[in-house]
């Protein structure tokens, strides 16, 4: 791809972080007295704001109850601190390869600030990044706001980047920009579901995704 901009969602792209979401929203709802979801359910909000995601997890949920649940969630998860060894295989090289090649590198997530910038320091990853959007700053996915501020960042146009993601908010948020974008099937979302946004790939490898980028 001639692609000048890289950018990356974090969890279920990057890091190997979805079941350990899926289990502290689990616990943080469950310990307030809401139903036991599916696992699946859990999974599926991943990529979306907490406020959002806490919306369709629990519709008609009261400002207050949001707030307890997030400080749950919050003491669950920050329980256990990214490490390098959280990175799936092969994609911190991805990363490295892609700063070598001169293409710039950024970071587009559902993540809290806090939660990016303390991952971004215990991952090893934060040094690659040129710029990195969070939920709780712009607009949660599949609203396309924090790609519009990447590439004004960079000053390039949509197809001059590529979003590469493991859920349907990534590629959505792509598409309605008009950017291309590749879905990785090692997060949260499989082929059946990503391939509804038209991406310009799917992979089910890094080896696979590396021939995608020419790395």
């Amino acid at each position: 791809m001639d692609i000048k901009v890289v950018i990356f969602d974090w969890d279920g792209t990057l890091i190997d972080s979805v079941e350990h979401i899926a289990e502290s929203l689990h616990q943080a709802a469950t310990d307030l007295g809401y139903p036991e979801l599916e696992r699946e359910a859990y999974r599926d909000i991943i990529g979306l704001g907490m406020v959002e995601a806490l919306h369709k997890l629990y519709p008609g949920i009261s400002h207050e109850e949001m707030t307890r649940i997030r400080e749950g969630y919050s003491t669950y998860f920050f329980s256990k601190v990214t490490t390098p060894q959280n990175v799936f295989a092969g994609m911190t090289e991805v990363v490295t390869d892609l700063r070598a090649a001169g293409r710039g590198c950024s970071v587009a997530t559902g993540k809290s600030r806090r939660g990016l910038a303390e991952a971004l320091v215990s991952s090893g990853l934060g040094p690659h990044f040129d710029t990195t959007k969070c939920a709780d700053e712009t607009r949660s996915k599949p609203d396309p706001r924090m790609l519009s501020e990447i590439i004004e960042f960079y000053n390039i146009r949509p197809d001059q980047a590529v979003m590469i993601g493991d859920t349907r908010y990534d590629l959505e948020m792509a598409q309605r920009i008009g950017m291309p974008s590749i879905g990785v099937e090692w997060g949260v979302h499989q082929r059946d579901v990503l391939q509804h946004y038209e991406p310009h790939a799917i992979v089910d490898t890094v080896a696979d995704l590396r021939g995608i980028l020419g790395i």
